[in-house]
């Protein structure tokens, strides 16, 4: 990866809880819990999978730029939702949590040197896992989620 790719990433991933603020803004009591269809998740499932995933994104950067060799754990996002009940629990503060654990990584990136930028480490599901890789999926995730959130309103308008 180029510095000029790797900065491009770095803007993109910084720019995410932005993103998903914006896709929330002036959201609906009804439209939180809107479900486009079966199996899709409502906004307030994904505000929590944000949470819990960007809080798990920040160890796994963590481990990269401290450990030797770290052992990344995948982890069921699915289940995640079931068992910390995803559906049921106020928005808010897991939104606080995105943006707070977003906002530290942030911080990590601008710091990172060009060596912790090689380091490696192992992920149980894909296997060499990099701060580059890292990167490459969070820069991402959070306006995959955004653009969710943005379908999800669209649809409960028109059927409104």
């Amino acid at each position: 990866m180029t510095t000029q790719e790797r900065a491009a990433l770095i803007k993109r991933y910084k720019d995410g809880y932005k993103q998903v603020a914006d896709a929330l803004q002036g959201i609906s009591d009804a439209e939180w819990d809107f479900k486009r269809e079966p199996g899709k998740w409502s906004a307030r499932e994904i505000v929590h999978h944000l949470a819990d995933s960007e809080t798990n994104s920040a160890i796994r950067l963590r481990k990269l730029l401290v450990e030797h060799q770290p052992y990344i754990q995948g982890y069921d996002q699915d289940e995640f939702a079931r068992k910390l009940q995803y559906a049921k629990r106020p928005p808010e503060p897991a939104l606080k949590a995105f943006e707070a654990a977003r906002s530290t990584n942030a911080q990590l990136l601008d710091l990172m040197s060009e060596s912790d930028w090689k380091r490696m480490g192992e992920h149980s599901e894909s296997g060499p896992y990099s701060t580059e890789i890292w990167l490459k999926i969070y820069a991402d995730h959070a306006h995959n989620h955004a653009d969710q959130i943005r379908k999800n309103r669209s649809v409960y308008k028109e059927k409104k």
